[in-house]
């Protein structure tokens, strides 16, 4: 068993650096302070990945009354991130992991080859991950009362 596979509930929260959409860098642990959501979803203008980022905008009042930090991650190249952030009018700032590193430190693996899982983990704010959902096969995005159930948790 390797390290990322016994990364669970409890477990800090795996620092990393990835950029964005317009090109600027975003570091987790500079988020110190408040709760992450890390999205991690397949891919930019596929069926279920959009439906979820439109869920996730169409409910961004929901997720902004949190004041949780929440960031979509799929191996997408930044460019492809700002056209699909445009093309959907999409609030959160969407990452780039084009090398997967980031997905597999947290062990969001997808049945499908090439692909990340689409997984939430709800960090709180010293670090440690609170809520864990990965989905290996992802054909059912995760419900937006969930995740911001999982925020709330996390605050306390």
């Amino acid at each position: 068993m390797n390290e990322t596979s016994k990364l669970s509930l409890g477990n800090a929260a795996p620092d990393f650096t990835l950029f964005d959409g317009d090109g600027k860098q975003w570091q987790l642990s500079a988020q110190r302070g408040k709760v992450v959501v890390l999205l991690f979803y397949p891919g930019d203008e596929t069926p279920i990945c959009t439906r979820q980022m439109c869920s996730v905008r169409d409910r961004w009042q929901d997720y902004a009354a949190t004041s949780a930090e929440v960031v979509g991650i799929s191996t997408n190249t930044a460019e492809s991130h700002k056209n699909f952030a445009e093309h959907h009018n999409l609030p959160l700032r969407l990452l780039a992991d084009t090398d997967r590193k980031v997905a597999d430190s947290y062990g969001a693996k997808s049945m499908i080859p090439g692909k990340v899982a689409r997984s939430v983990f709800v960090i709180d704010a010293q670090g440690v991950i609170r809520y864990r959902d990965v989905r290996p096969l992802g054909l059912f995005p995760p419900k937006d009362d969930e995740i911001i159930k999982a925020i709330r948790a996390a605050q306390q």
